[in-house]
């Protein structure tokens, strides 16, 4: 199943709401895993982005669509990096001409 990182940053509702962010986290969870995928990890970070996520999916479109239901809540922005892991790398490598 593709892996995907998520870097995660709060809206200015999100921040006001803050308290109920743990919450919308489950709430993430949830929605990620009735699509058929798993976050499995999630960590609050300092710096450019306020969390970053890694979540597996069964597919691009079925993550974008889950976390564009999410994101239309307001209370964060995300952006996404497909993940690629280290012998889908050496894949790829292997393929090259």
């Amino acid at each position: 199943m593709p892996t995907y990182i998520t870097l995660i940053r709060f809206t200015q509702q999100g921040v006001a709401q803050i308290k109920e962010s743990p919450a919308r986290l489950e709430k993430a969870k949830e929605a990620i895993k009735a699509k058929g995928g798993e976050m499995k990890a999630f960590y609050l970070t300092m710096g450019q982005y306020d969390a970053v996520a890694i979540s597996e999916a069964p597919n691009d479109e079925v993550y974008a669509a889950t976390l564009l239901a999410i994101a239309s809540a307001g209370a964060i922005r995300t952006e996404t990096l497909r993940a690629f892991s280290e012998e889908e790398y050496r894949r790829i490598i292997a393929a090259l001409p």
